[in-house]
């Protein structure tokens, strides 16, 4: 059985208390899927490997072009949060998923806002239209391959990144925001 959060909220009156207009809320409990709680950790994992893309990156880094069609750094990251937003999409109803492009630091933060946003849903909800392990091989799977690129990227610019072996990295679910842990096992 998964785990048990409040989905929803259902209103009841207490007669006892009717002559006050008293109105008490009982949170009504159902499983969260242990496919939805992996995906959480996923989504950290994301947050852990864009973090190391992003921290401390040289000023000339996000608007870095080698040419040949390949996005800048910036608009990498404005595509994952894009990609992020879709996969939102399937627990909360946007209007669209189309952002305008916004200077590097404000692209760093709707990034890790959309992380918090699609964490807090994954952990509340269950998605409509699609099934865990669509938004696993769709938009997650593809956030993760664009991150790669944003650390290939830190390489060509002169700022690589360096090595770390991930098995012991210090990833946990709902940690998704900048604050990501130092490296636990960096590669020597």
């Amino acid at each position: 059985m998964g785990l048990i959060t409040p989905r929803s909220a259902v209103q009841i009156y207490y007669p006892r208390y009717q002559h006050r207009k008293f109105l008490a809320i009982k949170h009504v409990y159902e499983p969260v899927s242990e496919k939805s709680e992996m995906l959480r950790h996923f989504l950290a994992s994301i947050a852990y490997h864009a973090t190391k893309a992003i921290r401390d990156a040289p000023d000339h880094y996000p608007e870095f072009d080698i040419r040949k069609g390949v996005r800048t750094p910036r608009m990498i990251l404005h595509h994952i949060t894009g990609v992020l937003s879709y996969a939102h999409s399937f627990y909360e109803p946007y209007d669209t998923t189309y952002f305008e492009h916004k200077p590097w630091r404000d692209e760093v933060n709707h990034f890790y806002e959309t992380l918090s946003k699609l964490d807090k849903s994954l952990r509340e909800k269950s998605p409509r239209e699609v099934s865990e392990e669509q938004l696993l091989q769709g938009p997650l799977s593809d956030a993760m391959a664009h991150i790669g690129q944003l650390l290939m990227l830190r390489r060509l610019a002169d700022a690589p990144v360096p090595s770390e072996n991930f098995i012991y990295a210090d990833i946990r679910k709902g940690v998704v925001g900048p604050n990501q842990p130092e490296p636990v096992a960096p590669d020597k």
